[in-house]
Parts: C-alpha cells; sequence; structure tokens
C-alpha cells in the first residue's frame, strides 16, 4: 500500500464529497479539488461549465487536466466524479474512504473516483518521461448520460485528441466497442369502456398483453444478429449478440374501467457495428404486422433513445500497443472484447477517434450497490499500465 499512499490521499478527498448525480450538490466542491490536485503536479487545468446547457441550471464543471510534453500526439483519458446514492446498509460511512486490506471501500470508490486517482497517479509517476501529452477529462453527469460531461467536452468544447482510453471500465478484458441502445415506449390504443359492458369497448391491456406475447419472435430474432467482435469473458455467447427486453408496463386507471390505452417500454441493446436506423426499422415492420390492428387496435412506437454503438479496429497501434502495455504490468494475456453496455466512448469515436476502456471496475466491486469499494492492487494496474504506454507513445 505505500506506493499508493499519493492515489488513495486523492481518493480520500473526493470520496468524501457526495456527488450525487440526481442532485448535483457536490458537484462544485469536488471538481474545485480535483483541479487543486492537478495543478499540485503540475498538469495544465481548464474547466468547461456545462451549465448553460442544462435544464435545472445547476453547475457542471468538466475538469480538463493536461501533462503537455510537447509530443506530436495526445491521448484522452475519460473519467466521472458524479455517483449514483449510496443507499442504506453501508458497513462503513459511505463518505469516508475506509481502507481495510486490501479493499478501499466509499461510494465512487470503484465507479469511477478510483480512476481520477489513478489517473493522477500516472501522470505524477511519469512527469516529463511521457512521449505523449496525456490528457484528463473529469466530468460530471455520466450516471445520467454524459451529455453535459464528456459530450460537452467533445461536441460543444471541441476538446481533441488522437486516441481516447475511457477509464470508467473494468479490467477483465481490454474493451474495444460498446453495445448501443434503442429505447422508448409502445402504445396500444383501444377503446374505454365500462368494465360491466366489455362488448362495447376494446381492452388495450389485453391487447397489449397480446403484443408483449408476439416480442418474444422479435427478441428471438434480435438474438440472432451477431456482431464479429467477442463478447465478455463468461458471456452464454461467443460474440456480441442482440437483445430485445419488455421493462415497464402502464395501464388503467379504476378497476371497473376496462382502459383505452396501454403502454409498455422496451430497451433494445444493439451489436457494435450495427445501423441504429435499420434495427429500429425493423421493429417498425414487425410491429405492422402484429395482428392487433386487424383487431381494431391502433399501436405506436415513440422512440426515446438511439445510438451510441461502436467499436475500434483490433489491428491498430494503439490497440495492439496499449494490449502489451497491460499484459506487461498484468503478466498475463488480456483479451479484446466488446461491452454488453454502453458507455461514453460513443462521444470520441462519433469523432472518428479510435477508443478503448480499461479501468480499475473489478465485477465483484459493489459499485452501485450497497459497500462498494475498490480493490487497491487495480489502482496500481491502472496507474502502471497508463505509465507505460505514455512511455511508450
Amino acid at each position: 500500500m505505500d506506493d499508493l499512499i499519493y492515489e488513495l490521499n486523492v481518493l480520500k478527498k473526493i470520496v468524501a464529497v457526495n456527488t450525487d448525480s440526481l442532485t448535483k450538490i457536490g458537484y462544485s466542491e469536488c471538481a474545485e479539488i480535483i483541479a487543486e490536485e492537478a495543478d499540485k503536479i503540475g498538469l495544465e487545468v481548464e474547466i468547461y461549465d456545462s451549465k448553460t446547457k442544462s435544464s435545472d441550471n445547476l453547475p457542471r464543471p468538466n475538469v480538463v487536466a493536461t501533462l503537455n510534453v510537447g509530443a506530436p500526439k495526445t491521448i484522452l483519458a475519460a473519467v466521472h466524479y458524479d455517483i449514483v446514492p449510496p443507499g442504506n446498509g453501508w458497513s462503513h460511512d459511505p463518505f469516508t474512504l475506509t481502507v481495510v486490506g486490501e479493499k478501499a471501500y466509499g461510494r465512487g470508490a470503484a465507479d469511477d473516483k478510483g480512476a481520477i486517482a489513478a489517473l493522477f497517479g500516472a501522470a505524477k509517476k511519469v512527469g516529463k518521461e511521457a512521449k505523449t501529452n496525456f490528457k484528463i477529462l473529469i466530468t460530471p453527469d455520466e450516471e445520467v448520460g454524459g451529455e453535459l460531461g464528456l459530450g460537452y467536452l467533445i461536441n460543444d468544447i471541441g476538446i481533441k485528441g488522437d486516441e481516447a482510453l475511457i477509464v470508467d471500465a473494468g479490467n477483465e478484458f481490454l474493451s474495444i466497442g460498446a453495445s448501443g441502445i434503442v429505447t422508448g415506449t409502445i402504445v396500444v390504443k383501444g377503446v374505454q369502456g365500462h368494465a360491466g359492458y366489455p362488448h362495447k369497448a376494446l381492452n388495450a391491456l389485453q391487447g397489449i398483453g397480446h403484443l408483449i406475447v408476439e416480442l418474444d419472435k422479435f427478441k428471438e430474432f434480435r438474438e440472432k444478429k451477431l456482431s464479429k467482435l467477442d463478447a465478455p469473458p463468461e458471456s452464454i455467447k461467443d460474440k456480441i449478440w442482440g437483445r430485445f427486453s419488455v421493462t415497464m408496463l402502464k395501464s388503467g386507471i379504476k378497476s371497473n374501467i376496462i382502459p383505452g390505452v396501454a403502454e409498455l417500454t422496451f430497451d433494445m441493446r444493439l451489436i457494435p457495428e450495427e445501423d441504429v436506423t435499420v434495427a429500429e426499422n425493423e421493429l417498425r415492420e414487425f410491429l405492422s404486422k402484429v395482428d392487433l390492428i386487424g383487431k381494431g387496435y391502433k399501436i405506436d412506437l415513440k422512440v426515446a433513445q438511439r445510438g451510441g454503438n461502436y467499436y475500434t479496429d483490433p489491428r491498430l497501434p494503439f490497440v495492439h500497443n496499449f494490449k502489451e502495455c497491460v499484459e506487461k504490468v498484468v503478466g498475463r494475456s488480456m483479451p479484446l472484447a466488446a461491452e454488453l453496455g454502453g458507455n461514453d466512448g460513443r462521444y470520441t469515436s462519433s469523432k472518428g477517434i479510435p477508443t478503448i476502456s480499461y479501468g480499475p471496475i473489478a465485477e465483484d466491486t459493489n459499485f452501485h450497490g450497497v459497500n462498494e469499494f475498490i480493490w487497491l492492487k487495480d489502482i496500481r494496474v491502472v496507474r502502471d499500465a497508463i505509465v507505460e504506454y505514455l512511455k511508450v507513445g
């Protein structure tokens, strides 16, 4: 633990600030601490607040900390300081970093404040030995989509780089892509009526129940879509696959009223190389053929969110060289795979920046749960792998 004194000191300071992504109460305080720490180790510091683009007019400070060695190449490293609420039942105060053995407990210790500590540790350790410029992007609001965080820095401020590393990630594999998403609601409309006279109504709830059964066929259709990229280790399939899930259901206002409207919420996951418009149109086509329409029902699809999938060519020198650096530090082969979920890499990849993900969030660290912790060894591994890469250039 002696070689992590600096990193744990940084982590202690930022875990102590409640940066709940729902209330935003500690954003400014945490960003100020981060900026001060960056300045102490000689990084150039800039702060970009996306407050004016927010609907609540609350501060959204994005901290950009740069190790500029005058190199022709710049790597971006993206992390976030916002967290989810801690919940109840903790064995330790969630806002007091508590080290027990090889674990450091605290809300955000793994997701994603430990990564901030690892990046600052890497910048401090490598110093002027770096062969590439190192730009650390420390953002808010990742837990709620990232549009005012990394999205703001990339799309509005125009932060540029030659490569991007998403450190809000796990370390079981080196990620070279992520799944995309289409979410929304499917509304089934019938005719509202009195439950004593069902023959005069058209029950939208029964209609949507039939639709849910029919959607199993679409789910099977989605699952046949296989990516050329490997799935994470221990997945149920070798390759990333398409997915479709019904996640919420809403209908009815009173026990003796037959509902005229019912709606379900869905989550459709795209493989990394899939065209989002094609996927959405496939869903629309499927819905148009469901026999509910012939029975007098109307079906309406409303899409709420779409896109976000991406992948990086595994043959690129960036992938090969970073993989070698990780393997040198961990002493074993590191598999390449894509993620079943999504991440902020969609913002950098959309600008043509080769993007990979590797970070200290091990699967067993209770991130988003009670008693979240980070393994000390994972802070060390991520820090040292990045140092190795910065020395290679």
